[in-house]
């Protein structure tokens, strides 16, 4: 529980002893809002492969990319959420927990690992918050497309403080 609770307190020395680049908090491209607080739950929208150069992953997965560039766009996505989290929060250590995880993959039809792309997004939460706070409830769903080709869109959910 101690180390929970350390991690949790420390998700911003986290970031910085992984050494983490995230990308700036991206802006919203239509009408909604990239991150909206309902009690102590954070919704953040979906999020595209955002890199700190401000560019995008795109591609299918399964055509234009294999598993491994799959996860690691997953994973790109994680960063970006985490960008919003902070730019919204003030902080990543108001973040308590991970409560859902809803991972899309623009894959093609025959595509059959769409769990281990969005492992890239999990794993990373997993690291900043934590084993126990930092994983929670998931879905990983196959597309026919997503915006913008990007390869991954993630929308996830947060307790937090």
């Amino acid at each position: 529980m101690i180390c929970a609770l350390k991690n949790l307190m420390n998700a911003e020395a986290r970031i910085q002893e992984l050494g983490l680049e995230l990308p700036p908090a991206p802006k919203p491209v239509a009408v909604y809002k990239p991150l909206v607080i309902a009690g102590n739950l954070a919704y953040v929208s979906g999020h595209g492969p955002l890199k700190p150069d401000k560019s995008l992953i795109v591609g299918r997965v399964g055509a234009d990319l294999d598993l491994a560039a799959g996860k690691a766009a997953a994973r790109q996505v994680g960063l970006a959420i985490l960008a919003t989290l902070r730019s919204e929060l003030g902080s990543l250590n108001r973040v308590q927990r991970v409560i859902k995880v809803l991972g899309m993959v623009n894959a093609t039809p025959d595509f059959p690992d769409h769990p281990k792309v969005i492992n890239g997004c999990s794993e990373l939460f997993a690291e900043v918050f934590g084993p126990d706070n930092g994983v929670g409830a998931r879905s990983a769903v196959g597309m026919g497309s997503l915006p913008g080709n990007i390869a991954v869109e993630i929308e996830a959910i947060f307790e937090i403080t």
